[in-house]
């Protein structure tokens, strides 16, 4: 609630990963990089490459970004279904991934964005794509306020977290 107490984010549901069609058609944009057509879909989405937690395999999962801070090579994004996402579970377990953006192919580290960052990055998500920012509240079971209070709040309630490059690792394992 803000200082006036209206009530700026309402959870509506307790969001859950796809299952069935609904899958299978979230899972699209990963065949796009197979087919390396990933460029297609440009900067707003980067593939995550992951390993498995329980089976040490290879896991890919297509996420649309929130934001990108030049200066740091960094990207952010929000887990849409929560903590119960397997790609939270597992870089929860292993932080060493792989992005692909645009063509580029970054060997990174995974770090959840401490809740005032993610805050920050959800207000310029929400200023730069509002639309795009109350479907994706939507699918992670918000109704959102169209106000920059709001966008605060909600990077504050869901997890956001950033890529950042591993200068550590020269290898895109």
């Amino acid at each position: 609630m803000d200082k006036d107490g209206r009530q700026l984010i309402e959870q509506l549901s307790v969001p859950e990963p796809p299952h069935g069609l609904l899958r299978r058609l979230a899972r699209l944009p990963i065949y796009l990089y197979r087919m390396h057509l990933g460029r297609l879909l440009g900067t707003r989405f980067l593939r995550l490459k992951h390993i498995g937690r329980v089976s040490s395999l290879p896991r890919f999962t297509v996420l649309e970004v929130l934001d990108y801070d030049r200066d740091k090579d960094t990207y952010f994004v929000a887990s849409g279904w929560g903590e119960r996402s397997d790609w939270v579970k597992n870089i929860a377990a292993d932080p060493q991934v792989e992005i692909q953006v645009a063509g580029r192919h970054i060997p990174a580290r995974a770090r959840r964005a401490a809740p005032d960052e993610a805050a920050q990055e959800m207000l310029q998500y929400g200023r730069a794509h509002p639309t795009a920012l109350q479907e994706l509240a939507r699918v992670m079971g918000y109704r959102v306020e169209r106000s920059e209070a709001a966008y605060l709040a909600l990077g504050r309630e869901v997890p956001v977290f950033a890529f950042e490059p591993d200068p550590d690792r020269k290898d895109v394992r």
